[in-house]
């Protein structure tokens, strides 16, 4: 239940007596019960009403653009929580209602690791039971709000969790909804178990927002042991009821006509759908001017299928005309008719692969399988349509999106997978399955969410500050004036200003300020009043000041949250100290500012270490970190021992000076049992190369070094 504040009580209160219309904000806020026909009960279940009031949305800090926008619209890369990021995102106008399709891939919530590839596990899933519930259900929350109305979702799930999974669909978007459970292949080795069968599939449940959908025909090639030659009569009389076949009339049996009219045979037989066959012999007969052109036609992909019967003890001809069997002389032949090489897609996808491992990302879903989905659920982006992927990992969403001409989102917490991403993008070819010419991307832009870098920030344009400090703090931005003072918005019913540091550059938010304040608005306003302000001009520690029966709240930036502001404490997102950890849940609260890591590094060439030193005639480079401390705000001082925040580096060979290509991780846990040490073959350093430090909270230290920093032993705080 959410708990009104006097001064919200008494601000809704006024509205009515008034007859004016609540603001949006508190559409979500206003406690209504509403009975359904069942739902999923567990622990710490939170009502969907509380879930869009109280997430804490965050706005979006462009980071960079990639390419130059043509159309108004950019792609969206975000880094950050995805619950929080979708709340930023069901208040955009130019998103809410217009995404057509979603996608996610999350984590299962079982405990048990996962992989892709049949070998090492990948990850653990670790956020189990109900808590991982309640975590996926919050983002169905908020993906079905800013779910388009003829829109679709599809979310991957396994045996362990499809269950449970069904019945938050049904009770998130209405049981009504659901489309379709849709059946496909881990694609991972089967070892074979002694206590029960193997498993080797997952779900993909497939849900609507309403009943009028979009729905694309999609056709899928059927398998050989479906394609048949079949006779080509049909009973009853037809006329004229002979047919022409590769120079030879043929007539039917009695009661009985030819399948298609002249025309139509004429084409098939140019398609190889259809042949003669000898009666007496078996042999084939396709239309073509010789048996060389017919066998270098056979070699051909597209016609392979149509020849799958056709075995090396098989007589086969390729002619324009027939009158007897060239192998037997008899001339007594039956027409055959290939039946179609697609069919209308069902909900089995046995015949693709739904994982890939391109990119070398934990639990990477194939292009083919999101070719199939994109296709059967969105239109190209000249209809607006936006595919979004709040899980998106490798990137593979937003690489076929990219190639089937639609708009897209894609979001991810971990700093591992938006450079994954990033360099995905950066490097696609036109073909589904990474394949033919380079695909140069349509604009993208990398957002930040909940993790700010304060130099930015100070650089923007002050209405574009200001807007942006408001949405940070969860302000309206709706402009007023009391006793003379212009105020920039309300933080819930409270009144909130902005302090323009830029515009009275020498003033300080001090003791004098806040008395100066108070005794122009006096009880003109309620029991809490906001100033938001820069940390470096507010000259007190104190979060609030006290006068009379109200509290002055300072919102410094940069700052984490003020705990008495909110009823959940603040968390960091946490990046990875391993492989089995890349795809862990986050459930972050609140945001924070970017404090670069302290590093020290020694730089130097020495020899392969073990087996790589057989026959090895070049050195390796070796980057030993010899420190590594994180710096974080906070109102109770941190002190983190050396190398407990590392969570990994990563690295580019050949660094262009422009975008970071990343060609290498190495995770903290890999680097603890290896000294923290870095060593690859010193043949790589042919130019520059960027290495960037991330610690767990996901700062990043970049450092861009070239081979002569190598040549001699060197340490170097970074």
């Amino acid at each position: 239940m959410v708990r009104l504040s006097e001064e919200e009580i008494k601000f809704i209160t006024r509205c009515l007596k008034e007859g004016k219309q609540l603001p949006d904000s508190y559409r979500h806020i206003i406690p209504f019960e509403t009975k359904k026909e069942y739902e999923l009960t567990y622990a710490d279940k939170e009502r969907e009403e509380d879930i869009l009031a109280d997430t804490m949305g965050v706005p979006l800090q462009p980071v960079k653009t990639f390419g130059n926008n043509g159309d108004g619209w950019t792609n969206k890369l975000i880094f950050g929580d995805n619950l929080q990021v979708l709340k930023t995102l069901m208040n955009d106008p130019e998103v809410k209602g217009r995404v057509r399709l979603i996608y996610i891939d999350p984590p299962f919530g079982t405990g048990d690791v996962y992989n892709a590839r049949g070998e090492a596990p990948a990850y653990s899933a670790k956020l189990q039971g109900a808590k991982f519930i309640e975590f996926l259900r919050k983002r169905l929350v908020f993906l079905r709000e800013i779910l388009a109305a003829d829109g679709s979702i599809y979310v991957r799930t396994d045996y362990h969790f499809g269950h449970y999974l069904k019945a938050i669909m049904d009770e998130v978007f209405g049981k009504n909804n659901f489309r379709n459970e849709i059946v496909v292949s881990r694609g991972r080795n089967i070892a074979g178990a002694r206590e029960k069968m193997e498993v080797d599939n997952d779900l993909i449940l497939w849900y609507s927002r309403s009943s009028n959908f979009v729905f694309r025909e999609v056709k899928v090639r059927r398998p050989v042991s479906e394609i048949k030659w079949t006779s080509f009569l049909m009973a009853g009389d037809r006329h004229p009821r002979e047919r022409v076949f590769l120079g030879k009339t043929l007539s039917p049996p009695a009661g009985q006509h030819f399948a298609l009219i002249q025309s139509t045979v004429d084409r098939l037989l140019r398609e190889f759908y259809l042949r003669l066959r000898c009666r007496s012999c078996g042999a084939r007969y396709y239309q073509a001017k010789s048996n060389h052109g017919l066998f270098r036609r056979m070699k051909q992909k597209e016609h392979r299928f149509k020849f799958y019967d056709v075995t090396t003890e098989t007589y086969v001809h390729g002619v324009e005309n027939l009158e007897n069997c060239l192998t037997c002389r008899n001339g007594n032949f039956v027409v055959e008719y290939l039946g179609a090489s697609e069919r209308k897609i069902s909900n089995i996808w046995l015949d693709i692969e739904s994982y890939s491992r391109s990119t070398g990302f934990p639990t990477e879903n194939s292009e083919e399988l999101l070719e199939r989905i994109i296709e059967l659920s969105s239109n190209k982006a000249d209809e607006g349509d936006i595919v979004l992927d709040a899980f998106a990992g490798s990137g593979t969403t937003g690489a076929v999106a990219e190639k089937l001409g639609r708009r897209w989102i894609m979001i991810d917490c971990g700093k591992l997978a938006v450079y994954t991403m990033q360099k995905r993008l950066l490097n696609l070819k036109e073909e589904i399955g990474n394949k033919g010419k380079p695909l140069k991307p349509k604009p993208f832009t990398l957002y930040n969410a909940g993790l700010y870098d304060y130099r930015m920030i100070k650089k923007l344009p002050w209405e574009e500050y200001r807007s942006f400090v408001l949405k940070l703090f969860q302000c309206r931005d709706e402009k007023h004036r009391i006793a003379g003072v212009e105020l920039d918005g309300y933080l819930g019913a409270d009144d909130v200003l902005v302090f323009d540091y830029k515009k009275h550059k020498d003033a300080v938010l001090d003791r004098g300020f806040i008395d100066d304040l108070h005794s122009i608005l006096g009880d003109r306003i309620g029991r809490r009043f906001f100033v938001i302000a820069p940390a470096a001009s507010v000259m007190f520690l104190e979060d609030y000041i006290e006068k009379g029966n109200t509290r002055y709240f300072v919102l410094r930036i940069p700052y984490s949250i003020i705990d008495e502001l909110h009823r959940k404490g603040f968390t960091h997102i946490k990046q990875p100290v391993s492989e089995m950890d890349v795809n862990d849940t986050v459930d972050a609260v609140g945001f924070d500012f970017i404090q670069i890591p302290e590093v020290d590094c020694e730089y130097y060439l020495d020899k392969p270490r073990g087996q790589a030193s057989l026959g090895h005639s070049s050195k390796d480079a070796v980057i030993k970190i010899t420190r590594f401390e994180s710096n974080i705000i906070s109102k109770k001082p941190l002190h983190f021992q050396n190398f407990e925040t590392l969570s990994m580096v990563m690295v580019d060979y050949n660094y262009d000076g422009e975008v970071f290509n990343f060609d290498d991780v190495f995770y903290a846990e890999d680097l603890k049992k290896q000294g923290y040490e870095i060593h690859f073959d010193s043949s790589k350093l042919n130019g520059q190369m960027m290495l960037i430090y991330i610690d767990i909270f996901g700062n990043e230290k970049r450092e861009v070094k070239i081979q002569k920093d190598f040549n001699r032993r060197k340490r170097e705080s970074i």
